[in-house]
This record gives structure tokens, sequence and C-alpha cells, in this order.
């Protein structure tokens, strides 16, 4: 009985969060252990489906580096990269494409199909709703900056009651131009902007934002984000990753999150609960 009243407890919990979001947009970056570990992935599919049951409209991004890494050692193509960035030739593009919406994107509108959704898989190419141009002129060859987001495709896919499934990979805007490669987080802020999104959502593979003693920052301000950087509290790889969110919210995103993607229904934990589970940043 003790653990039906706990139960009933976590559900009122929730209740005023539910009533907060419903028909509100979040975009959530799907990556890291999330989108290799299969109890993670199935863990994933029934919190968006629980979030779509809720009225809350979920638009997903994903990456995929580490299997586009492992078609590229299959296929014996090399890649270097430059700056943290992949330079992409258009032979190296072609994997890109074919990893990311043909193999990883299906399988996630696969799955969330069958956890009773209606997915639908798109790229940027798809109705040319993300457009871009060459990265610092192309200095890392088809790598994309996004220069357009048409709202206007996702809004349509929202109204018909479809989770948009996005690969991150931009159309050059010309015939026969093969495409851009888009970094997932930052085509996840782009997005998230353009549709005025409540939430931006970022699944990783650390707790969230720490201080030097790896204490949890749980809440980021962009002054406070710009100091943490000078002083080398936030360093490295999640330079980037704050970056994108401050794009975000920049953008007119109220809240974006970092949260990980390791603990089970950690966007359940995030969203529904006073706590949550990692960093949030906002505007001020």
């Amino acid at each position: 009985m003790i653990e039906k009243i706990q139960t009933a407890k976590t559900l009122l919990e929730a209740l005023p969060y539910i009533k907060k979001y419903a028909n509100e947009i979040f975009v959530i970056k799907y990556g890291g252990s999330a989108q290799i570990n299969p109890e993670l992935k199935d863990k994933f599919a029934q919190d968006i489906i629980l979030l779509y049951l809720v009225g809350i409209k979920p638009v997903i991004v994903h990456g995929g580096g580490n299997k586009i890494n492992e078609m590229l050692d299959k296929l014996q193509i090399k890649s270097e990269f430059v700056d943290g960035m992949r330079v992409t030739s258009e032979q190296v593009m072609e994997v890109v494409e074919m990893v990311l919406s043909g193999n990883i994107n299906k399988e996630i509108t696969t799955l969330l199909n069958l956890h009773g959704a209606k997915a639908l898989g798109i790229t940027g190419k798809d109705a040319n709703f993300i457009t871009a141009v060459p990265k610092d002129g192309g200095k890392y060859g088809l790598v994309g900056e996004i220069n357009k987001v048409d709202s206007a495709v996702i809004q349509n896919l929202l109204h018909e009651k479809f989770i948009p499934v996005i690969a991150p990979i931009a159309s050059g805007n010309e015939i026969n131009h093969p495409g851009f490669n888009i970094n997932a987080d930052l085509a996840a802020s782009k997005i998230a902007a353009a549709l005025k999104a409540k939430k931006i959502l970022f699944m990783t593979d650390i707790v969230g934002v720490l201080d030097k003693d790896k204490n949890l920052l749980e809440t980021l301000t962009e002054a406070q984000i710009e100091a943490y950087k000078a002083d080398g509290t936030i360093h490295g790889g999640m330079i980037p990753k704050v970056d994108a969110c401050l794009e975000a919210v920049n953008g007119g995103v109220e809240k974006a999150h970092i949260i990980d993607g390791r603990v089970e229904h950690s966007l359940l934990l995030e969203i529904f609960t006073s706590e949550g589970v990692g960093t949030v940043i906002k505007k001020s």
C-alpha cells in the first residue's frame, strides 16, 4: 500500500507540469549512450510516447558520429578532424547521409512507431526545410552553417500529430548539390529557435555542467557561462554544448537543459519533477 501511495504522489507531482506544458513544443537532441544502449533506447522511446500522450509536442534531432566512423572504417574511407569537426568530402558526405538518414533515422522512427507513436523521419533536404552554406568558407568541406529553417514544415507535421525525427543534413539549395553535414547540437538549437520551442533538451553522457569541485551546476545564465568559460570551469567539449544552449535561448527558447541520457527516464525526471536531473540554462 505504501508503494501505491508513493506512485500516486509521483503522479500528482507531475500533474502541474503536464498542465503547464500541454501543446508546447520540446526539441530533444538525442545522442550518447541513450542512442546506443538497447535498454536505454527502449526507455527513451517510452519517455517520448508519454510526452506525446500528455499533449507535449516532441521534435527529435539526432546525431550518429560513432556509426559514421564505423561505416567509414568498413568502407576504408579516410576522414580527418580539424578543430573538432569532421572534414566532409563528397565521398564522406555520401556515407554521412547513408548512415544518418538511412540507418539511424529509420531505426528511431521504427522504435517510436512500434511503441504506438506516429513518427516520421526526415532530413533538412526534405521540402528543402533546412538550407546551409559552407562553414568558414569551406574550410571543413561539406560541413555547413544553417542559414534558414522553414519551421512551417515541422509545424505541419506536428499539426497532423506526427513526431518529427530529424537527421542533421541540410540542403545546399542548388541542383546536384550533395548537401551539408551539420553539427547535431547546432541543428537542434536552430530548429528549436525557429519553432519558438518551450524547451530544448540535450541528452548527453554527462550529468550536466559541473563546477571545479565536480558539483552539478543546476542553473546557469549567459553571464555565468561566460565567467565559467573565462576561468576554465567550462572547457573542452562542454563549450560547444553550452554555446548551442545559448543560441537556443537567445533565439527565443525559454529554457535549455543538459541532461544525462545514461539515467533511465532522464527526460521525464527533468521535465516532470521539481528537482530535475541536469543543468538548466536560461537567458537571465
